[in-house]
């Protein structure tokens, strides 16, 4: 092993990298977006689509991307390597990171502010009786008056609307929410509090790179599995919990013939999987070089896929026992998102015996499922900077203290009384299709550039495997096809933001659009940068930017066998 790749620094076992990929994988959507997805798109029938993406879109990316990064041995900016010309993409991931990791780390936030709330005699958003509570605070005691004005909520405008305690503890003592994105309001201090003790975990994770993470994903990346298998016994042995699995899962087969079902399928395989944020190429460049990647990549989506599907039935069994407390229809109440996550469960949980260990257990997982996502994320930053700039190595812990902070300031606008409509609104626009968008260029860039089958040969050598035509097929034409119908149908479908019936100001879409603009421009900035720095007549400049650059293994001794294996086979590096 060369001195570089030492100084780099690798898994100390399969199993750290295995968990890392699913800590990374399976996050918060995995509870609060696919159940609803599912439910809203024809139940059981979902599936057909949702697992038609998986195999045809989800798994050869992923299998991309982790041999990407595993032969390479670098980040998402240096690995770009293999076509300069569209290094930018990888510029564009970095960015799309640091403005994410900046307001995600509020999100796993409320968690933690609700595990503290919950430690109490009752849990405060069992009633109306509080100090937030407002007159329009409606109790659900399962009476058909209750019921009824419920139903009429959604005519009603949003400041006359009738409300469950849960989703006034949640926007009023979580959030102190302001009127609108237009009044960010006054730093909401326990709010801050918690997202200062979520950087604080989030550092001790990454403080030694992967050395530190390979051993905290045997805890946050094993744990959520078992605290969702603890809910789904007690979830499925409450009454009405049948009836809201049934709401659940009954298939509506004539949803299949909706174009934005298979939108919608496609679009949850993609943000689900992670791929295009640099997580997986800079996870798998950690690897040992002769890993076998397709196992790896056939694994880890499949358990990605079953989580969200038995993430549902837990979810779903809750969902009909508070319609079976209420008298609500479960088609009331299921929701997706964050009021799936902090005012529709913690209302059902808040009518369980022994409410607050439920609450506990509930706010734990949550907390868990994010704090994976969001210390890849920035490791693949941190590991970006310093393959770049390799003599800062040795100040890694410095850097990662630096890029924490910057990030930490960014994030206390999210913790204001305004702070949910900025994360509703990055959250929105930030990466919905700078992702796809990088992720096409990165599919383009290896099968169709660099081409397919150099590709396929290059991992070939790696895993001392013959590759089936079914990854040669979906890198160059099936995967390429279902990311432009993904980045077309996001933007086809997309409609102007709201947070609680609440309309965004134009500047505020505009604000959106331009964090989205902020990563996707590096991709011809940089391009034009580079065809510009070079010499000759324009195509001339254009092909030499396309032809890999200092490509190959970063262990010398395997890329010196690398490029002995090519000369043999007579082909063009």
């Amino acid at each position: 092993m060369s001195a570089s790749v030492k100084a780099r620094g690798s898994w100390a076992s399969k199993t750290e990298f295995i968990l890392s990929c699913m800590g990374y994988a399976i996050g918060l959507g995995n509870v609060w977006r696919f159940p609803y997805l599912c439910y809203r798109n024809g139940g059981g029938a979902f599936l057909v689509p949702y697992l038609l993406m998986l195999f045809l879109c989800g798994i050869p990316l992923f299998f991309l991307e982790v041999c990407l990064g595993q032969f390479s041995g670098t980040g998402c900016v240096t690995v770009f390597k293999i076509v300069p010309l569209l290094k930018g993409a990888g510029l564009a991931i970095v960015v799309i990171n640091f403005i994410c990791s900046s307001y995600y780390n509020v999100i796993i936030a409320y968690p933690i502010l609700f595990l503290w709330k919950s430690a109490r005699a009752q849990l405060p958003w069992e009633n109306c009786r509080n100090e937030w509570n407002t007159p329009r605070c409606l109790e659900l005691n399962g009476t058909a008056g209750d019921v009824q004005l419920l139903m009429n909520n959604i005519a009603l405008d949003p400041s006359q609307r009738m409300r469950t305690p849960a989703d006034e503890f949640f926007n009023n003592e979580i959030l102190h929410i302001s009127e609108g994105i237009g009044t960010l309001g006054n730093i909401v201090w326990p709010l801050l509090t918690c997202d200062v003790i979520a950087w604080l975990i989030i550092f001790g994770c990454i403080c030694n790179g992967i050395q530190s993470v390979g051993k905290v994903v045997y805890f946050t990346a094993t744990f959520p599995f078992v605290v969702l298998a603890v809910l789904f016994v007690r979830g499925i042995t409450l009454p009405g919990a049948i009836e809201g699995v049934r709401f659940y899962i009954m298939p509506n087969w004539s949803e299949l013939t909706n174009l934005k079902v298979w939108a919608d399928a496609a679009v949850q395989i993609f943000f689900s999987l992670g791929p295009g944020w640099g997580g997986i190429v800079n996870m798998a460049s950690y690897n040992q070089f002769r890993n076998n990647t397709k196992f790896d990549a056939i694994l880890i989506p499949i358990v990605n896929c079953a989580t969200s599907i038995f993430a549902g039935f837990v979810v779903f069994s809750v969902l009909g026992y508070l319609s079976h407390q209420t008298g609500l229809p479960v088609s009331t109440v299921a929701t997706g998102g964050p009021g799936l996550a902090f005012v529709t469960y913690p209302e059902a949980i808040g009518m369980l015996p022994f409410p607050q260990f439920w609450a506990c257990l509930f706010f734990i997982m949550l907390f868990l499922l994010g704090v994976d996502s969001q210390f890849v994320q920035i490791e693949a930053i941190i590991s970006s900077v310093l393959d770049v700039f390799p003599r800062l190595r040795q100040r890694h812990r410095l850097i990662t203290i630096g890029a924490c902070c910057v990030m930490f300031l960014l994030s206390i606008t999210c913790t204001t009384q305004g702070g949910m409509y900025l994360i509703q609104l990055f959250d929105w626009y930030s990466a919905s299709i700078s992702v796809i968008l990088v992720c096409i260029v990165e599919v383009v860039a290896i099968a169709w550039i660099y081409g397919v089958h150099r590709y396929v040969r290059d991992v070939e050598y790696m895993i001392g495997k013959r590759l089936e035509r079914y990854w040669i097929v979906s890198w160059k034409f099936v995967t390429p096809v279902i990311l432009t119908f993904i980045f077309i149908t996001t933007i086809v479908y997309n409609r102007e933001i709201t947070y609680n019936g609440i309309v965004y100001p134009r500047w505020a879409i505009a604000l959106g659009w331009s964090s989205c603009l902020a990563s996707m421009l590096w991709i011809p900035s940089f391009a034009v940068y580079k065809i510009i720095r070079s010499k000759g007549s324009f195509l001339d400049r254009v092909k030499k930017n396309l032809k890999p650059k200092d490509w190959g293994p970063a262990d010398e001794l395997e890329r010196a066998l690398w490029q002995s294996h090519i000369e043999m086979k007579g082909i063009d590096a």
